[in-house]
């Protein structure tokens, strides 16, 4: 069996679409047909070289999306054949499966490809990275699904547990930070406050429940959330620019007792500096993986907030574009045009 894909063959270089032969399923591997995949900083970072030495070139990429299930390997229980599914990096129940590798179908090179990748027209997945879903939610709100809303809004729902009236600033209005600000929304924090360098983000952020916004190129940033918030700061701020500056900004932005949370990737080898003293004030600097998101609890949770019209996803998708332009959306995202792009795998 053939398929489609975007393969990163050197970093820095755009990715090349090749045809590629599908291995045999082994166990606990399933066979997905994609529909949707979702474009995201963190294969940006990849494709730059952000994240250091890459071992795996050439490899495939991509980590949420949307399809339906081909075939099942050896081992799967929790899937069938048919089923419509969320395609997610974080970890869920199932087998895990090893990472598979198909071959170019014009030179016979190894093409590498880990537990799960999105930007292809099949792809083998292993079990716990798929999550079964209502059929009645459109296949591009579902890729949305696998990344972005998991973990902005589950920073603000699980890491945080924000509570009403309570206040939150997120810094970087991407996948991540405008699921936050949906989920902050939800939530009825009392300010929530966006900030960013677009204007044209910080608009859909007050679209999508934002009661202030913050232009970082042009203000002062600590100084404009101490004012708004009678000069203490917020209870919470979100980093999810992968900036290092915006990440000292977001820690300096909360009160005494407050939570920071960092979601963004540094270049690899960068650090961010901050003031102890704040330490000993009570403030804290969280991490988070994927907003310690359960998935079989929390994705079909989403979708069903979706359904019954509680969470506002249609906003949050700017742009598609076909697997043959997908170097054009990672510039697009590069150059802050898009919120959150996908890639439509149709057939």
């Amino acid at each position: 069996m053939i398929t489609k894909a975007a393969v990163l063959y050197k970093i820095g270089d755009p990715l090349v679409i090749e045809e590629l032969q599908i291995p045999e399923l082994q166990r606990g591997q399933v066979l997905v047909k994609l529909l949707y995949g979702g474009v995201c900083h963190s294969q940006l970072n990849e494709i730059k070289g952000f994240k250091g030495e890459d071992k795996y070139i050439p490899h495939t990429l991509g980590h949420e999306g949307s399809g339906v299930i081909e075939k099942i390997g050896p081992g799967v229980t929790k899937i069938r054949e048919g089923d419509y599914v969320v395609l997610s990096w974080i970890k869920g129940p199932g087998l895990d499966a090893p990472s598979s590798h198909y071959i170019n179908s014009k030179n016979g090179k190894k093409i590498n490809s880990g537990a799960i990748s999105t930007f292809s027209q099949f792809a083998i997945i292993s079990e716990n990275r798929l999550i079964k879903i209502s059929t009645n939610l459109p296949p591009d709100k579902a890729a949305l699904l696998g990344c972005a809303v998991p973990t902005g809004a589950g920073i603000v729902r699980n890491t945080l547990k924000a509570k009403e009236g309570e206040t939150i600033a997120v810094f970087g209005i991407g996948g991540i930070g405008s699921s936050a600000v949906l989920a902050a929304d939800l939530m009825k924090c009392s300010k929530i406050i966006a900030v960013d360098i677009h204007e044209h983000k910080l608009k859909l952020a007050e679209e999508l429940g934002a009661t202030h916004t913050i232009n970082s190129k042009r203000d002062d940033v600590v100084a404009s959330i101490k004012h708004i918030t009678g000069g203490i700061g917020v209870d919470y701020a979100i980093e999810a620019t992968g900036v290092k500056e915006a990440m000292e900004l977001a820690f300096s932005s909360i009160k005494d007792l407050g939570t920071a949370v960092i979601a963004g990737n540094l270049k690899h080898g960068e650090k961010i500096c901050i003031d102890p003293f704040d330490l000993i004030k009570g403030k804290k600097l969280l991490g988070t993986w994927g907003g310690e998101t359960k998935p079989e609890r929390d994705i079909p949770l989403y979708a069903e907030m979706y359904l019954s019209g509680k969470l506002r996803l249609d906003k949050l998708i700017t742009t598609k574009y076909g697997l043959e332009n997908i170097n054009d959306a990672f510039a697009d995202l590069e150059n802050g045009k898009v919120m959150r792009a996908l890639i439509g795998l149709l057939q």
